[in-house]
């Protein structure tokens, strides 16, 4: 090409920034439109669990594998952003041992290198786990730290003339002669004026926004904003990632952030994902969990509660039966709208593999 491809990216969160790394490396021109601060969405909002893939095992293969292989990646080109601590997963009645050989056969198939230990091996290991433990296994889950990971991917494509403009809120995009896309207008919200970006392609990672920013094209992407609650506590209880050896449910993981643990969460569907309220039964639920797996926790004190909207792609199941795995829509084939992708789905610890397969779409178009 005579000149470098422009690509605009619509959302600086793990996504945006980790497309905006790869396109970089690959030769683009990229400009990343955000309107808020880098990570100011779902991605500033994550627990920062680095799956290992285990707790999808079971029921979500593709997406099982897809996290243990990114886990692998991530803790390579991004150590600095990780506590890579492992997990447990503890079972505590019996409908949980009924789970484990399920468990254990769904990592061997993903290829999940766990490990099953005794009881008084794991309170070994985290004292303060329940003692009435019945099962443990322990799995190479990991934490980050979410604004250090997306400003990881978002510093190294500064670094390689990537431009970043926050605070910039896409209001239409500019369609050419022949119905296509060609660009956005963006408004700045601190000086509330107007601008045009001109690109060659226009790629929407806003994530649980994405059905909405679509709609601007007037294209149609099956979101479903699923949020979820998370209650952080002021205490270091534990080192490791806890998981409850159950099927995917409410409460399910704590897991250590700094000087704090955190447990989560929950899983409902909201049609707005800029209002999602804090619902008390919920959090008041996350401290139940939380006792169960770890008793000391009712000698915590809450430190917060947050909640954020995962981009679950829509199928025929619902609830925690979605998938958590990824899409990448290329509008020229699904409603004939050239110089338009969105990437959706997905979770932090496949934002690498989520990037990667959308440039090697937007470098096929080009």
């Amino acid at each position: 090409m005579p000149t470098l491809p422009h690509a605009i990216i619509i959302g600086a969160g793990f996504t945006g920034c980790a497309l905006a790394h790869d396109l970089a490396l690959r030769g683009f021109q990229v400009s990343v439109l955000e309107r808020g601060e880098i990570a100011s969405g779902t991605s500033g909002r994550t627990h920062g669990l680095l799956h290992s893939g285990a707790r999808y095992c079971v029921n979500d293969l593709e997406a099982a594998i897809e996290c243990i292989e990114e886990n692998k990646i991530l803790r390579k080109i991004a150590s600095q952003c990780i506590e890579y601590n492992g997990g447990l997963f503890i079972g505590l009645n019996d409908a949980d041992l009924e789970y484990l050989p399920k468990f254990l056969a769904g990592a061997e198939t993903c290829q999940i290198s766990i490990e099953q230990i005794s009881p008084e091996k794991a309170l070994i290991l985290e004292p303060n786990l329940n003692p009435a433990l019945l099962a443990a296994v322990m799995v190479p889950d990991g934490v980050f730290d979410p604004l250090r990971l997306a400003l990881a991917f978002a510093a190294s494509a500064a670094e390689n003339g990537v431009r970043f403009f926050p605070h910039h809120e896409v209001q239409e995009m500019v369609f050419d002669g022949g119905g296509n896309i060609g660009g956005v207008t963006a408004l700045n919200k601190h000086t509330g004026n107007l601008y045009e970006f001109r690109g060659d392609i226009t790629i929407n990672a806003t994530g649980a926004w994405a059905g909405i920013l679509a709609s601007l094209a007037g294209v149609d992407v099956p979101i479903i904003p699923t949020p979820g609650v998370m209650v952080a506590y002021d205490k270091r209880l534990v080192n490791r990632v806890i998981n409850r050896l159950a099927e995917p449910g409410d409460g399910d993981i704590l897991l250590p952030q700094r000087r704090m643990v955190v447990i989560g969460t929950t899983s409902f569907e909201v049609e707005d994902p800029d209002y999602i309220p804090l619902d008390k039964n919920q959090i008041n639920q996350m401290y139940a969990c939380a006792c169960q797996l770890v008793p000391g926790i009712a000698y915590a004190l809450q430190r917060g509660a947050y909640v954020s909207a995962r981009p679950l792609i829509k199928t025929k199941m619902v609830g925690r039966s979605l998938s958590r795995t990824f899409k990448c829509y290329d509008h020229k084939e699904s409603e004939n709208i050239e110089g338009f992708v969105t990437i959706t789905g997905g979770k932090a610890t496949t934002c690498r593999i989520m990037a990667e397969k959308t440039a090697d779409l937007v470098c096929s178009k080009l």
